[in-house]
């Protein structure tokens, strides 16, 4: 079976050789291509290319149905039969599946199913590196360093199915991390970007910003842990609300065991969260952070169902108007629960209707830290979501509506929810990177949130 191949065929054959009472076959073709940097010079480039397969059987037995699932990269003409005897095996000597439930069906197939699969490559940065070089210029005329990397890739996912489903979906996905220190390296800035192609990000705006924010640390001040009206900027909320939705499974809140658990039983579905009108909602059609709009599981979890798979995810409001409304369901967790399918998601967005940007935030507080993200985030008890982390690259403190200086950095411990429920105002919302979770989760949309009594729980000595 080589690279020529084409997915489908592989998706096809594969299921032509399976005995099993059910069977799902998930091809994913990924593509990268990828530049590094450090101290204002280009050090890495390169393209690599892969595949993956997975197969998932499903054996009937007279206790439920069994699932088997076994994935491998760079499969062959010769490990193809194998693998398929292996995902078989392995149904057939499980026990059966909770989450069991009938193979999807009755989804139109993709009219694309049957072409190769996309690909990127180093032409991705066409414009950007160019672009990149200006700014390494710019940078060293300015006594700073620049450190980061670019990451474009193109994953084509194929799914078939015993039950007729014939699905493809290519997900571009591109990052841009952007790191500018002081040649004595005291001093530190980091932006980063989400990007579906490089068309939309720009080298010199960031490094801009970034000689903004060095320059803000020209002057250090000490400050104590307690409690601080503090800044969010949007990738700090992107991290937090992300690993809420993380916990937001609806079997978990009905057995008792997360922050959405009603004190006696069942959920807190319909309560209010936050006094803003905040939506927390995802959509695999949004422009610009489109995602896949069919369940795509290579193993099943609290929030994911192999038996899901091809199921079409529809947009969700998570959070509507500030009231909770949607916990995630796999179809066995919402027979369960009582409540609708509402799979996985693919992005995240919060609508909060504010018009600010940030730089209008920082010159409306009196006093108070302007944070420029997280990182190290950690669950502390999940019956209240708490969280703790460090803040990084640069925590500001903002006087009569100006940046004075740069502050030392701090522990936190917060609960997502709760600061949900304390939040004074939120900024218009844009395209974020996560910073903490961009290896797993990219795709999201987010505001800055003034929250008037930040915990930054103690000082820590990280830069």
């Amino acid at each position: 079976m080589t690279r020529s191949t084409k997915p489908h065929e592989i998706v096809e054959r594969a299921l032509e050789l399976s005995t099993a009472d059910g069977c799902v076959v998930i091809a994913d073709e990924e593509s990268t291509a990828n530049l590094r940097w450090a101290g204002n010079a280009l050090t890495t480039n390169g393209v690599t290319r892969g595949r993956t397969l997975t197969v998932i059987a499903t054996v009937d037995g007279k206790e439920g149905t069994a699932s088997g699932v076994v994935s491998r990269s760079a499969v062959t003409a010769e490990d193809l039969e194998p693998l398929v005897r292996a995902a078989e095996a392995a149904a057939r000597g499980a026990g059966p599946a909770e989450d069991a439930q009938p193979l999807v069906t009755g989804v139109p197939s993709s009219p694309d199913f049957t072409d190769g699969p996309a690909e990127t490559s180093s032409a991705v940065f066409a414009d950007f590196a160019p672009a990149l070089g200006e700014a390494f210029a710019r940078a060293r005329e300015g006594g700073r360093e620049l450190y980061g990397f670019a990451n474009h890739e193109l994953v084509s996912t194929y799914v078939g199915t015993s039950t007729g489903l014939r699905l493809r979906h290519d997900q571009p996905n591109g990052t841009l991390e952007l790191n500018a220190k002081s040649p004595d390296r005291q001093r530190s800035a980091w932006a980063g970007r989400s990007t579906r192609d490089f068309k939309d990000v720009d080298p010199g705006a960031l490094d801009a910003e970034l000689a903004r924010r060095l320059g803000w640390a020209e002057r250090r001040i000490e400050l104590p842990a307690g409690r601080y009206e503090t800044l969010l900027p949007p990738t700090a909320v992107a991290d937090l609300l992300i690993y809420q939705m993380w916990s937001a499974s609806a079997r978990d809140a009905t057995e008792g065991r997360t922050v959405f658990s009603k004190p006696g039983g069942g959920t807190r579905l319909g309560e209010r969260l936050s006094p803003l009108p905040l939506t927390l909602r995802s959509d695999p059609n949004e422009p610009g952070l489109e995602a896949a709009p069919f369940v795509i599981a290579h193993s099943s979890g609290d929030d994911a169902s192999v038996f899901d798979n091809g199921l079409p995810v529809p947009p969700v409001e998570w959070v509507r108007g500030g009231e909770l409304a949607h916990l995630t369901t796999t179809r066995h967790t919402a027979a369960l629960t009582g409540l609708p399918p509402a799979p996985g998601f693919g992005n995240l967005v919060l609508d909060a209707g504010g018009e600010k940007s940030l730089d209008e935030m920082v010159a409306a507080t009196g006093r108070g830290l302007l944070l420029t993200c997280l990182w190290y985030i950690r669950e502390v008890d999940p019956a209240t979501l708490l969280l703790t982390g460090l803040t990084r690259d640069g925590v500001y403190l903002v006087e009569n509506g100006e940046v004075v200086g740069e502050v030392n950095n701090f522990r936190f411990n917060e609960s997502p929810v709760d600061l949900l429920s304390r939040a004074t105002e939120a900024g218009r919302t844009e395209k974020t990177l996560p910073r903490e979770w961009s290896d797993w989760f990219t795709r999201a949309a987010m505001p800055a949130l003034r929250i008037p009594d930040f915990n930054m729980s103690s000082v820590s000595k990280g830069v």
